[in-house]
Parts: C-alpha cells; structure tokens; sequence
C-alpha cells in the first residue's frame, strides 16, 4: 500500500508538469497556425509544427523540479506564465511586422512603438483565450492536496525524453532545409523548423556569439572578404555629371507605399503633388522596400552606405561604433558638401544622435532644436508641415553645397491625424488602419507642396537635386484585405509583392519626366545619386546599382532571403511567376539562391565583423 502510494505522488508530479506542458505545447500549436500564419508547403511542415516544440518544452518546464525532491509549484506557474508573454509578444510583433521578434529589438523596445497607440492598435478581444487556461492552471497547481515529490529516475527519464525530442527536431530541421542555420535571417523557415521557442534559444545563441565575430576578425580576412564582393558595372549613361555641385534634399517618406502614386478616393486623388512632381521627374516605379526590423533606420542606412541591414536588430543600436564608406563621407571627400539631417523627434530615437555623427553628419537637427507643442505634434512627433517649415529657415544657413535628409513623421502606424489636418476623407474600407492610411499620407503630400513652394520662394529650388523616397510599407499583410479591397485587387503573391514597391522620385529643376521601371531596392538609391553627380562608383564598398544602368536579371533582394527578379519572386522557399502570382518549378529561382545567400552573407560579415575598419583611412 506505501509503494501504490509513493507511486501515486510521483506519477501526480509527472502528470502535472505534463499537463502545463502540453497546455502550453497546445497554445504554440494554435499561434502558430492561426496566428503566424504560415505558409506550409506539404505535410512535413505541419508535422514539424506539431513536434518541434516539445522537446524544449519539456525540458524547460522540467527547471520546476530540476533543483529540488518535487515540482515547485510557483516555478512551474511562471514558467507558464513566460511563455505565454513570449508567445503573446510575438504574435503582436508578427502582427504588424510579420516576422518575429528577436533579442537585439528588446534592446530597441521604444523604437518599435513600445506600449503605446501603435501596440493597442494590433491587440483583439480574441487574444484573451491565451491567457484563459492561467486560472486553471493555477487552481491545479496550488491545490494543497498534491504532493508533487519527483524520484532521481523519472527525472533522467524526463530529461532524456525532453533531449531526443530536442534532437529529433534538429535533424528533422535539417531534413528540411540543408541551410537552416546558415540562412538563420529566413525566421519564418527557423520558427517552422524548429519552433518559437527553440527559435528565441537560437536566436539567443548568435546574439551572443556576433561581438566575437569583431574580436576574431584579422586585416588579412577583412580585406579578402572586401574583395570577394562582386563587381559593379562602370557603364555610364549621359546623366552621368548632370546635377554635380547641387545642394541635395533627400525626403525619408514615412510609410509610404508607390500604390499611392496616381491613386484615387472617393474620386479625389491622394496624392495630387506628388502625381504632378512624377511628370517633372525620374520616377523608379519599381523599387523595392528592403528594411528589415529597424524599419526607418534601415532605410537610411542603406541610403548612406548601401550595404544590406542587418536581419536581427537595427544596425544604429547594434553597430554605431563602426567604419563606414557614408554618403555624406564620400561628399566630403570627392565635392566638399557639408551634411544635415532634419527629424522632428528626439535624438536619441534609433540612436541616430550617435550614429549620425559615425556616419559622418555635421549637424543634427532633431526635436530639441524645434518649436514643438500639442497643438502641432502627433502620433511620434512634430507634424510634417511645421517640420518643414521650421527646416526651411535652418537650412538658409547652411554652407553650400550641402546635403539635407528630412524624415517625416506624420504619416506613421497607425495613422493618426486630426480632423482640422485632413485634406481628404478616410476610405470606406474593412479595415480602419487603411481608412486612415489614405488621410495621412494625403497629409504628407500637402506638407511637400508647401515644403518645395517655400524654397522657391526663398531661392532654394533651382541649384538642388530633390531625392524623394519611401522608407518602408505603412500597411502591412495583416490588413492586406482592406488594402486589396482598396485597390480592387486580388490577394496573392504577385500583389502582396507589388505593396512592398515604395515611390522613389528624383526631380532635379529643369530636366524632363521620364518613368524608369527597372526593378531595384532601397539599396541601390546612392549609387543612383552618385552617378548623377558625377562620382563613381566601382570602389566603394557597397552591394547597391544604379538604377539608370541596372543589371535586369540581377535580383532585388530581401533580409529575410526573399527576391524579386523581372520574371520570379522567390518567397517562403517557393517560387512564384512575377506577373500572375502563381508557383513555378522551383528550378526558375535556383540559379538566383546561391547569390542572394553570398550577398547577405558578405553584408553581414562587413557590419558584425566590422571590416571597413581595416579598408577606410581615419
């Protein structure tokens, strides 16, 4: 009767951990398919679903009795409760961002939104059926009847269950995907592989092993690294030179999407300056939003340096200590321009306040050095049309020629704007977020109006080149049934690719409109503008094109591993026809795989090991 009895209470112990275990299994299962929404090719990936986080489970909520003669209780109950969090925060990340949150964003938790209007936005009633099972749980767990004591032998048997799990989902993840870990920016094929949670322990790992990379990294290593980049061609074209010694104003479009251009609501256009500047301009209508999880910061970074973000974090936060071949270095170097940036926030966001002056900026005019009140701030910051008012002035001031970046706000998730600022109605779509959407940027669009009027009329139009270009999508895939309604499009791959197009325009006074639909990413935008000011480009460490000579069967590419070519799009490890959207033979994007892996590869190893150091005269 004792042994049936001791027996009983280790069973109990065994059976409760098993059952919080697979409560929490069950909710990982569930997020995954509902709420990541993945894409699964064949029955292998669903099995990988519902098998590759057992393993690791098992074994961390085992930490509840690892270090004790019984389950504790309390430990086994926040366990629980903190991988609930993880989920929940990485259900509202892939939300808006559709990707899933790594360690180095945690750092840069305020620059994503924190909890704030943005983080509401994304939140639904259904979300608290993920938090329901806590009170079962904890009226299970704390039932003083139980007495939960756990014997040494069912401990290595639990242990050893949780390990051939665990090792069992490795291989299978490499049955999978022979690149698996070497193509660790493709988080979608991670988090299907292997699971959430192995996903954070992994990506805890590398998070861990990327300061060593500069630590081990020698001069020899560096510089043949540097000279394995591939070749740009040094074709030129006759706009070679055409705007050399003009003052440039670049514009970051906050969230602004190429659809906008020539679109129309409620038969009003939402963009009526913008249309009318495209007439007078280089308009790229095929140009590609390659940011990654530093959003903005991405999209600056690649203009300055045309290298690729990094696929985990933002490279301001994570690597502002850096050598860098800038743009505004290499102004200075081959023209003699002086460097400003304009941000109606504060400095601090995204680190530019150090990151700029690594870049190479002289001047930094950031929220501090404008009048900002309630009345015309929203949302992040300072309205745009303030904004560009109060920058006018400050920049009557600076040495010629110069280089100006301006990056609006206004016209930032989720899109808020009061009523007396709107210069159009909302759309009338199932979606809030796209009703919005259409206000603000309508918004952006009269701020630029009165932005180049301004300079006209204070004799700061003519002897400038004007760079504008969207920074990253505003409406992301989770409202991509309002925006299709919007459009009257149908969803799928071709058109959920064509929303990742942003505007990239290049008015320079008195030259003719021409619209340019050679396909390039943000990346390619500096040796665009190079080109256009008379500098070369063959040398200057960076993986960009310029868009006037582009090579067309070279691919856009993505962080993730994604790409677009004339003819495919290679996404979620299928490949699909560019103009209908529907899987081909996987044949077609083959030849393109290994480069795009070489290219991020390389980028990579420039910004973690740090190799401009060794290649850039200080």
């Amino acid at each position: 009767m004792m042994f049936q009895n001791k027996r009983f209470t280790n069973t109990t112990g065994i059976q409760l951990t098993l059952l919080i275990t697979g409560i929490l299994w069950l909710k990982t299962v569930i997020v995954c398919f509902v709420g990541f929404n993945l894409s699964f090719q064949s029955f292998f990936d669903i099995a990988l679903i519902l098998t590759s986080s057992i393993g690791s489970l098992l074994l961390v909520m085992g930490f509840s009795f690892y270090f004790g003669e019984k389950v504790n209780p309390f430990v086994l109950f926040g366990l629980l409760v903190a991988g609930t969090g993880v989920l929940y925060g990485d259900l509202l990340y892939h939300r808006f961002y559709n990707d899933f949150v790594t360690a180095p964003i945690l750092f840069q938790f305020n620059n994503v939104g924190g909890l704030s209007a943005s983080t509401a936005e994304l939140m639904s009633w259904w979300d608290l059926l993920l938090v329901i099972d806590l009170f079962l749980a904890g009226w299970l767990l704390f039932k003083p009847k139980f007495d939960l004591r756990i014997e040494k032998q069912v401990k290595k048997k639990y242990i050893a269950c949780g390990a051939a799990f665990l090792v069992l989902t490795i291989g299978l993840g490499l049955v999978k995907s022979t690149h698996l870990f070497s193509e660790s920016y493709d988080r979608e094929q991670v988090v299907k592989s292997l699971g959430p949670l192995n996903y954070h322990l992994y990506d805890l790992a590398l998070g861990v092993g990327a300061p060593l990379q500069r630590l081990t990294m020698t001069e020899a290593e560096a510089v043949a690294s540097i000279e394995s980049m591939p070749q740009k061609d040094a074709e030129r074209t006759d706009l070679f030179g055409m705007a050399e010694g003009r003052n440039i104003v670049l514009i970051s479009l906050e969230s602004t999407q190429d659809f906008v251009i020539g679109q129309k609501v409620n038969g009003e256009e939402v963009t009526p300056f913008l249309n009318e500047l495209v007439q007078d301009s280089f308009y790229f209508n095929q140009v590609y939003d390659q940011t990654a999880q530093g959003k903005t910061s991405d999209a600056e970074f690649m203009m300055d340096t045309s290298l690729y973000p990094l696929a985990s974090g933002s490279v301001f936060v994570r690597r502002p200590e850096n050598t860098f071949h800038s743009l505004p270095q290499l102004l200075k170097e081959e023209q003699d321009y002086y460097a400003a940036t304009f941000h109606g926030n504060v400095d601090t966001f995204w680190n530019r306040d150090v990151m700029y002056e690594t870049l190479g900026y002289d001047r930094y005019f950031s929220e501090e050095d404008y009048t900002v009140t309630e009345e015309n701030s929203v949302n992040y910051g300072l309205k745009d049309i303030p904004f560009f008012a109060q920058s006018a002035d400050f920049m009557e001031n600076l040495p010629e020629p110069y280089y100006t970046k301006f990056l609006t706000l206004t016209n930032h998730f989720p899109f808020l704007l009061e009523e007396e600022d709107a210069f159009i109605d909302e759309a009338n779509t199932q979606e809030d977020v796209v009703n919005r959407y259409v206000t603000t940027v309508r918004y952006l669009d009269e701020s630029l109006e009165t932005f180049f009027e301004q300079l006209k009329a204070e004799d700061m139009y003519e002897d400038t080149i004007f760079v504008l270009a969207g920074d990253h999508y505003g409406i992301s895939e989770k409202y991509d049934e309002g925006l299709n309604e919007l459009l009257g499009e149908e969803a799928n791959t071709a058109s959920q690719m064509a929303h990742k197009q942003i505007p990239l325009i290049i008015h320079i006074p008195g030259q003719e409109g021409e619209t340019i639909s050679t396909h390039g990413g943000q990346i390619d935008i500096r040796p665009t503008l190079l080109h256009l000011l008379g500098i070369k480009t063959e040398e200057q460490y960076s993986f960009g094109h310029n868009l006037f000579t582009r090579d067309s069967d070279h691919p856009v590419i993505f962080r993730d591993g994604s790409f677009v070519t004339d003819a495919f799009i290679y996404k979620n490890n299928v490949c699909y026809g560019k103009e209908t959207g529907a899987a081909v033979d996987a044949q077609h994007c083959e030849p393109y795989q290994e480069m795009v892996r070489e290219e991020l590869k390389l980028s990579d190893k420039i910004i973690v090991g740090d190799l401009l150091r060794y290649m850039i005269e200080e």
